[in-house]
């Protein structure tokens, strides 16, 4: 069986982006939606993975503005919502077992960053033996300015990165259309 993962799709990347952010995807969210919708008609499991920091000044302390998740990552009554604490979404929840009691091999990833959480769920999912697709427009990257990295340049790797060895990388359109 196949199902959605969305990564951290929380205000705080729309805070990121609406601050003039140097990032990638802006119609991620759309698409997240349109992707969303087509699982839930198919009866495909959608699960939510979101990041919660302890820190009570973190923009993703549970509580703050930032931690909320976005219009497009808001979960259904049946749908589950996992609260990571690392990069990863499988390191410090139940996901991994999760999805192997429902009988779920197919992954299809979507949210943010790139770089980041998206980029460690993916590799750690393929260690751990599911089949990885990256929906690459429905995911966001944003740009490591101090490094002097743009978000092009930073999304580009992650993805050919995550192609060369982890995952199957495509738009979400040709998902739409299988």
């Amino acid at each position: 069986m196949k199902a959605l993962i969305i990564i951290d799709m929380q205000m705080e990347m729309q805070h990121r982006i609406d601050s003039g952010a140097d990032h990638v995807n802006p119609d991620a969210p759309l698409r997240i939606v349109a992707l969303s919708d087509a699982f839930r008609q198919k009866g495909w499991p959608v699960v939510h993975v979101r990041h919660r920091d302890a820190d009570p000044t973190s923009p993703f302390h549970q509580g703050a503005p930032g931690h909320a998740p976005m219009p497009c990552d808001d979960a259904q009554k049946s749908e589950p919502v996992f609260l990571k604490t690392t990069s990863s979404g499988f390191a410090s929840t139940d996901l991994a077992p999760y999805l192997q009691g429902k009988g779920i091999s197919d992954l299809v990833v979507t949210g943010a960053v790139a770089g980041f959480c998206v980029n460690s769920t993916v590799r750690a999912g393929a260690d751990l033996g599911f089949n990885m697709t990256v929906a690459r427009d429905a995911v966001i990257g944003f740009g490591l300015p101090a490094a002097g990295l743009s978000a092009r340049m930073i999304f580009d790797v992650t993805m050919a990165h995550l192609k060369a060895d982890f995952a199957r990388v495509v738009d979400a359109a040709v998902l739409l259309d299988e």
